[in-house]
């Protein structure tokens, strides 16, 4: 059966652990959905230079973050990890080098959704790292080369946030701010439309996406998840929703059959 791909909005690493809309609409996901195989995981949170994937047998959980509570620092993801799937998503990505990473592990872009969707942690993981240096359409084209894992039997998570400026983040959050909502609700209208094209290059969208892309990271995994759609695929979208300036908006795409 053919996997779905999804994007996740994670924002705070909070969400992990608290009783909140994002974190039950993960758990919700975890149970609708087809059991994987193994899961391929590209998040925000682990930038290299060139290419890699994580190849250990058992990542680590990384927490890539501080001033939180202790609970949160406690919290482990002990899924395996599969050499096997990291030397297919090498062979898959070829001609372009891709490192075998047995340092890197889990992120918190990785299991702070992956520990509501699947809490067993018995999912084999591998996360696949954005590089740095290359623009979306580098991404994007990258990304399509993933397509026969979604009929392997993995699901592509992509995991980061479409506007994320924490520099503009203001507490309490009252709702959203004019701009940020305003940026969301044009990205939404090009994936509606099927305009990756715009979606690639947002660089030219004007300033309010600069200001709500003011670093790409966040962003990226969208596109890799956009460059895997399928005409025939659903799409459906949920957590759709701006805090300040940051927002949680994910995607499921999905064989309508499923």
């Amino acid at each position: 059966m053919r996997q779905p791909v999804l994007f996740v909005g994670h924002g705070s690493p909070m969400n992990a652990i608290e009783d909140n809309h994002f974190r039950r609409e993960w758990q919700r996901l975890g149970d609708a959905l087809p059991r994987p195989e193994a899961i391929l995981v590209i998040s925000a949170h682990w930038e290299t230079e060139g290419v890699a994937v994580t190849a250990s047998e058992r990542p680590r959980t990384i927490h890539d973050f501080g001033g939180f509570p202790p609970a949160l620092h406690a919290a482990q993801y002990p899924a395996p990890g599969s050499p096997a799937l990291a030397r297919r998503v090498a062979d898959l990505l070829a001609p372009e080098p891709v490192a075998q990473d047995t340092g890197w592990g889990l992120d918190h872009g990785a299991w702070s959704v992956l520990l509501p969707m699947f809490p067993d942690a018995g999912i084999p993981v591998v996360q696949l790292s954005l590089a740095h240096d290359r623009d979306g359409a580098w991404h994007y084209a990258l990304a399509r080369r993933l397509a026969p894992l979604r009929d392997e039997g993995v699901l592509i998570l992509a995991s980061g946030d479409m506007v994320h400026n924490l520099r503009l983040l203001r507490w309490p959050l009252a709702g959203p701010e004019p701009w940020a909502a305003r940026v969301q609700a044009q990205f939404n209208d090009w994936i509606r439309a099927g305009d990756h094209a715009a979606l690639m290059a947002i660089e030219d969208a004007g300033p309010e996406a600069r200001l709500a892309v003011p670093t790409p990271e966040h962003y990226l995994p969208l596109l890799y998840a956009l460059a895997l759609q399928r005409e025939d695929d659903e799409l459906v979208f949920f957590n759709d929703q701006v805090l300040g300036s940051l927002s949680m908006t994910s995607l499921l795409l999905r064989p309508h059959a499923a």
